[in-house]
Parts: C-alpha cells; sequence; structure tokens
C-alpha cells in the first residue's frame, strides 16, 4: 500500500464495508473516544484512513478476548509495553476464572445427564440385585439430631462441613442420603446418618459393591413402603444387609414440577447368605 493510498480520506460508509463494520458502530467508538476520524468535512462528513483499519482488527481482536470496551480505550489511551502486558495479564486471570466455572458447569451437567438417561429406559417396576463398581461421591460427617435440630438443620450443617473442608469444591450438585445398617434393619428411616452426592472430583467414594436396587415415586422422606419392600425382597431371595443403604432421588425437580412424580431409587448394601 503506498503512501498516496495511505493517507486517502474514506468516508465512514465506505470505511465501515471496509473494516466490515458498521456505522452505528463507528459513530460509538467515536462518541466514546475509542476511535475516531482523523477529520472532520466543512458539512461534519467524517474521514478515515486505511492505516485505521488496524485500529478496528485490535479491537474486534481485544473484544473477541473478553475485554471491555472501556478496557481496549484505557490500553489505547496508555500504550506502552507494560501498560499492555499488564492488561493482558488481568485479562488472562479471568479467561481462566471463567474456563474454570464452564469446566464445573459441564461436569455438573454431565453427571446430572448420566444420572438421569439410564432411567428413561430402565424396568423401574421390579427389584433387583446389581453390582455397582464405586463412584466419587462427597460424603458428609454424621448427622446429630435433638437438642431441636432436624432435617432441615443436619442439612444446613452438612453444606457448611462442605464449604469449609472442600471450598474450592461445588456444591450444586443434587444432595441425598445415607442410612446405616443397623438403622435399617431397626426400621428407622426418617432422619439419615449422613448426606452426600456424586461428584466426579468427590474425595470420598460410595463403595464397589453388589446393592439391592428398588423403585417407587413419591416425594422427599417418602419412601417407607419402599423400604420394607425392598427389605421383604433381600430376605425372599437369599440375601442379607450387609452395609448402608443410599436413597436417591434421580428424577426429582428438575425433571418433575409435582413431588408426587419424583423417582426415588433405594440401593441397599447386601450379600448371599
Amino acid at each position: 500500500m503506498n503512501e498516496m493510498l495511505e493517507n486517502e480520506g474514506l468516508s465512514i460508509t465506505d470505511f465501515a464495508k471496509l473494516s466490515r463494520t458498521s456505522r452505528s458502530t463507528l459513530l460509538y467508538y467515536d462518541k466514546i473516544g475509542l476511535l475516531s476520524p482523523v477529520s472532520r468535512r466543512d458539512n461534519n462528513y467524517r474521514d478515515y484512513t486505511h492505516t485505521q483499519l488496524a485500529t478496528v482488527n485490535q479491537i474486534r481482536t481485544c473484544q473477541a478476548l473478553g475485554m471491555s470496551l472501556n478496557d481496549i480505550r484505557q490500553m489505547r489511551k496508555d500504550q506502552s509495553p507494560e501498560k499492555v502486558a499488564e492488561l493482558l495479564a488481568r485479562q488472562i486471570k479471568q479467561i481462566d476464572e471463567e474456563i474454570s466455572t464452564w469446566i464445573s458447569a459441564r461436569k455438573l451437567l454431565v453427571t446430572l445427564e448420566g444420572i438421569i438417561n439410564p432411567l428413561l429406559t430402565a424396568d423401574i417396576t421390579a427389584c433387583t440385585v446389581e453390582y455397582k463398581p464405586a463412584e466419587p461421591i462427597v460424603l458428609g460427617g454424621f448427622n446429630e439430631y435433638g437438642d431441636g435440630k432436624d432435617g432441615f438443620t443436619a442439612l444446613t450443617l452438612f453444606y457448611n462441613y462442605c464449604h469449609k473442608k472442600y471450598p474450592d469444591l461445588d456444591l450444586h450438585y443434587p444432595v441425598w442420603a445415607m442410612f446405616s445398617e443397623e438403622r435399617i434393619k431397626k426400621g428407622d428411616w426418617i432422619f439419615p446418618d449422613r448426606y452426600y452426592f456424586y461428584n466426579p472430583d468427590g474425595y470420598d467414594k460410595r463403595p464397589a459393591a453388589y446393592y439391592a436396587i428398588g423403585y417407587a415415586h413419591g416425594g422427599y422422606g417418602h419412601c417407607a413402603p419402599l423400604y420394607r419392600r425392598l427389605i421383604a425382597f433381600i430376605n425372599a431371595n437369599g440375601y442379607e444387609i450387609c452395609g448402608p443403604a443410599y436413597e436417591e432421588y434421580p428424577l426429582n425437580e428438575l425433571c418433575y414440577s409435582c413431588d408426587e412424580d419424583y423417582l426415588i431409587r433405594l440401593m441397599i448394601t447386601v450379600r448371599k447368605k
């Protein structure tokens, strides 16, 4: 490009076409002092130059990196290698944080999809015994009841416990209940011994084991009939309870508006007698 062409004035319409930018965008850039025409004619027509196309490309690139127009304007106002390096480092940090947020969000979505999809075609009418491999979970401490504490208080304490012990862990996963072997055999299925949730980054494990598995529809805590039915199945088929029960609601308010439609899944650890 020769010097004459570089210095040749371009109307705002021509410059918009060459830079693949709208007139309104250029007018806004001019208004906020980000990119102004090199001159104005007597009729107030704006003149740009070909060299300013590089500035438009710079602005577009910075915007694609997530920088605000204000940051771009500040960078151009105080241009120096040091200022640019400082601004770019800040932008890299912000992008890294956003990437971390999206990665966490994707893990949550994949986990929920993995919970829901198998149930779309599963036979939920019969009780079964299945071997389940270990899965990562976040397991809370033992719940304490009495002195005015109830299930809601225990759940709040569970979240506090997880937040304190795992400050960088995503806690937005659905929380479910675990009952000890002793509680199952006593028929005490009201207040869970512990709470947990599945999380691919969980530091605990739901053990690999054989589980008697049964399903029922109903809201949270409305699963006593399912416990009785599954325990009867265990006894009738030559198994015995040898570990905790995991009470889960894989199809919950995310899938249904009425809690009576929720799907309860009960998994009790068993072995052959």
